[in-house]
């Protein structure tokens, strides 16, 4: 493991591609680590790059998360959005700094998000979009307050795949609802895939996303 800006962990490409190979990074959720979507990527399409990187911020007794999240006395969830920017740009930091470590082709990278990695995943794919090819966004939401769109970008060439759990109870579905609309008026064309499940990944949601970056890789 290379010593970079975030921690994480790789697993090297098991089909050789025309060229430098794409980059999947892997971004947990709040209170996981760079473990949890790992087990995901024996699964993923053999001709990626797979890192999974380790969220910033240690929480007690474990676990680490992008940015704080709390719930007041009236049980009103909050979120620590200025954390949440430095975040978004240690990811775009760190994308730039694993192209050059391990020589990969800085025109095809995807990001896999959960929940608040999913969150960070929108955040740097619509802030930095010549960065990003590809987004893979599993139960999470667009949080407005730590995207930074510019006038003069262009999104239309994004790819953006996300999936929610009807009953979840941590991340409500109308929070994720609200996606394909905030990306249509950007140009990006995006649906939401809805499964009976509450915070997690059914399945069949795996094999459905799995499924689509397979089809995105040949285009």
């Amino acid at each position: 493991m290379k010593q970079l800006s975030l921690t994480h962990i790789i697993q090297k490409p098991t089909k050789k591609s025309n060229g430098k190979s794409p980059l999947l990074l892997l971004l947990h959720g709040y209170g996981s680590d760079e473990n949890d979507l790992f087990s995901f990527a024996p699964e993923l399409p053999g001709n990626y790059f797979i890192i999974s990187a380790r969220a910033p911020i240690p929480m007690q007794p474990y676990g680490n998360a992008w940015y704080a999240i709390t719930i007041d006395h009236e049980g009103v969830k909050s979120s620590d959005n200025e954390r949440g920017i430095v975040s978004r740009d240690l990811i775009a930091q760190f994308i730039d700094e694993a192209i050059i470590a391990y020589d990969l082709d800085p025109y095809n990278v995807t990001l896999l998000g959960f929940s608040q990695g999913t969150i960070l995943s929108y955040s740097v794919a619509l802030t930095y979009p010549e960065k990003v090819k590809n987004v893979i966004g599993l139960s999470g939401y667009i949080n407005e307050a730590i995207i930074n769109l510019k006038s003069n970008a262009s999104y239309a060439h994004l790819n953006i795949y996300n999936s929610h759990g009807t009953v979840d109870q941590v991340i409500p579905i109308d929070a994720a609802r609200k996606t394909p609309p905030y990306l249509k008026a950007l140009g990006i064309e995006s649906s939401l895939h809805e499964f009976p499940v509450g915070h997690g990944v059914h399945p069949t949601n795996f094999y459905e996303f799995k499924e689509w970056l397979l089809q995105k890789d040949k285009m």
